[in-house]
């Protein structure tokens, strides 16, 4: 058995964090890492204390608003949404670090990610938000797709 490399940990752990997710939709984790440890890890669903979307439907179905669209219409906060927010809680600064995500951020996470200095983003799955990708390479961060299957890294930005 091989010893997996840092990316194929890191991206497991963003996939177990996804199984975690009370979303119907689309099933996301996240893991923030600096210097090969875990900062925190985050998983898309309902914010804390508030009826999960498994409980009481899909505001985004019940309205057939499409994917990448209109993000406003979701009880839900993003995997790296709360990855970055249990880093604050637990006092860990986000400077420089690296995010593994299951799939690629919208521009809402993008920004959230520019802002806490995050430098690198590792996806796994690609995510059609333009706007993102922009803002992405205007802030000078890199975002790779890493192939799970393959342990194979893909420069996006």
């Amino acid at each position: 058995m091989e010893r997996p490399s840092w990316q194929q940990y890191f991206m497991e752990m963003a996939y177990l964090a996804a199984k975690r997710s009370t979303c119907l939709r689309r099933k996301v984790g996240a893991v923030l890492v600096r210097d090969n440890q875990i900062i925190s890890t985050g998983y898309n669903g309902s914010p804390k204390g508030v009826p999960h979307c498994a409980e009481i439907g899909c505001l985004r179905k019940q309205q057939n608003v499409p994917s990448g669209k209109n993000h406003e219409l979701c009880r839900g906060v993003h995997a790296e949404q709360n990855a970055i927010i249990q880093a604050a809680i637990n006092g860990s600064s986000t400077r420089g670090s690296i995010l593994y995500c299951t799939n690629q951020p919208c521009s809402i996470c993008a920004r959230l990610i520019i802002n806490a200095e995050i430098k690198t983003v590792y996806i796994a799955e690609t995510y059609p938000d333009e706007l993102g990708e922009e803002l992405f390479r205007e802030a000078g961060i890199e975002l790779i797709q890493y192939e799970l299957k393959s342990n194979t890294l893909k420069k996006l930005i």
